[in-house]
């Protein structure tokens, strides 16, 4: 009976999900509860809540804290600098331009936030493209994989996910994960430079003036403000969405006249032609004085993350404080700079806490269990010990035609019990849950990759056939170094 229950309630969970009848947050607490009825447990749900919400406490707070500090990095002109000296390095060498979409596209991932990456990498590259006529789906396609890649981070969705979803600590995850993660950002960039040799080939290379080149550097853009979507973002991002991984609203997927599909208000601004103009270079929120403070502070906030000086939500705790007190001493200068950044923080938070009913009744009523244990009957013996390996296939397929929530709140836990049952631990599963990342970020589901075909004014379709194979090999790759170098 409640084999049965589980699987219908995750069914429910995800029919409702990609059916967008139900918003995330919602589905995880309604579903579940309606469903802990259904099991005779309801007058459990409270402890299974309490208890869900204060081993979920500290991924909330990692993922508020961070969405904060980087937010704020972007307004304040951390990124800038970094967007003008790849637009030099690109100049009106299509190779160059493409790899350097590949590379402003992983360091504008470094917030997490899927839509505002694509919005800063749109904003400065969709002028060289136009000029030059290279291919748009490209610049998506690029843009897309590796920010895929980029969006395993820990405050990006996925990999607070699974630390979510199966009580793990997020540094444990990930940390391990980096050499395989490198390799998969490697692969983008040398997909980046033959597509680059290839669009080189087609159109040629051209001379820009020197006032061509001052006209393109001051197109050099970063987005100000709050993001419009957190990942799956990521978000995603999931939506990056914020939180596609943790979604909120997207652009309207319809199109418009004209459009491309997925066009919505953030292809109001990309008018057509050269008259192209990115977001505003004069904010009031850029403080170019404390760039070399800032920058320290990243290096030194990342580095510390790396190491395990301080548990991850501590190291963005202090890192965000430091950060507002810093660049806005002034209290309304930082009560704006947190207002405009709210959104995705109770998105990401409330996503977050809302998985803690979703969790909680899942394990807490047994449901997990037996499912693991109908589950571990179904995979053939030979398999069983493989599990890491099933897990990362699966994700491929699965995470593209399922929003993140869907798969690392209702298929991985049962994935982790049914390694489990073979000895394989639940880190190695949650590790090779990640590889489908770079796929994922072209679905349908992610918010985010509407923004950027919309911005792109590419053809939504277009950029699936382009990408979907190119992303496929890059989880390939992940999933390939991960098992070389044992890490899965």
């Amino acid at each position: 009976m409640l084999t049965f229950l589980g699987f219908a309630m995750i069914a429910t969970f995800l029919v409702l999900i990609m059916l967008k009848k139900m918003s995330p947050i919602a589905a995880l607490v309604l579903i579940p509860a309606l469903f802990c009825v259904f099991a005779g447990k309801g007058a459990h749900l409270g402890d299974y809540v309490i208890d869900g919400v204060g081993k979920l406490a500290p991924t909330a707070a990692m993922l508020m804290f961070a969405i904060v500090y980087f937010g704020v990095m972007i307004d304040v002109g951390l990124f800038d600098p970094i967007v003008r000296g790849i637009l030099r390095f690109c100049k009106a060498d299509p190779m160059r331009v493409v790899v350097g979409t590949a590379v402003l596209a992983a360091i504008v991932s470094l917030d997490g936030d899927g839509s505002t990456t694509f919005m800063i990498t749109v904003s400065a590259m969709y002028p060289l493209y136009k000029r030059l006529g290279l291919s748009l789906v490209v610049m998506t396609g690029v843009a897309a994989t590796a920010n895929g890649v980029m969006n395993t981070l820990p405050w990006g969705g996925p990999t607070a996910r699974a630390a979510t979803a199966l009580k793990l600590d997020a540094a444990d995850i990930f940390v391990p994960m980096i050499p395989a993660l490198a390799v998969g950002l490697l692969c983008v960039f040398v997909l980046a430079y033959v597509l680059g040799l290839r669009e080189r080939r087609r159109v040629g290379s051209l001379v820009m003036p020197a006032e061509t080149e001052a006209e393109e550097a001051s197109l050099v853009t970063v987005g100000s403000g709050g993001s419009a979507d957190r990942t799956d973002t990521g978000a995603q991002a999931d939506t990056k969405a914020p939180g596609s991984g943790s979604s909120a609203s997207a652009p309207d997927p319809a199109p418009a006249s004209g459009a491309a599909p997925g066009a919505g208000p953030a292809s109001d601004a990309v008018p057509e032609g050269d008259g192209f103009q990115g977001l505003d270079p004069d904010r009031p929120t850029l403080r170019p004085r404390l760039y070399w403070f800032n920058a320290a502070l990243t290096v030194a906030l990342l580095t510390a993350m790396i190491m395990e000086l301080l548990p991850i939500p501590v190291l963005f705790l202090l890192g965000a404080a430091l950060a507002l007190t810093v660049n806005f001493p002034h209290m309304p200068d930082q009560k704006a700079r947190i207002a405009a950044h709210a959104d995705n923080v109770l998105n990401v938070a409330g996503m977050v806490f809302a998985a803690a009913v979703f969790t909680g009744v899942l394990s807490g009523t047994g449901m997990v269990k037996h499912m693991a244990d109908w589950l571990v009957g179904a995979v053939p013996e030979g398999m069983g010990p493989h599990m890491a390996l099933v897990t990362g296939l699966l994700s491929l397929p699965l995470t593209y035609f399922m929003s993140n929530d869907g798969f690392y709140f209702g298929v991985l836990p049962v994935l982790a019990e049914a390694g489990a049952a073979h000895g394989v631990s639940s880190l190695e599963i949650a590790r090779a849950s990640l590889v489908g990342q770079a796929l994922h970020m072209s679905s349908p589901l992610v918010p985010a990759v509407y923004v950027l075909v919309g911005m792109a004014r590419v053809e939504f379709g277009d950029h699936t056939r382009f990408t979907v194979k190119w992303a496929a090999l890059t989880s390939l790759v992940v999933l390939a170094a991960g098992m070389l170098f044992g890490i899965i």
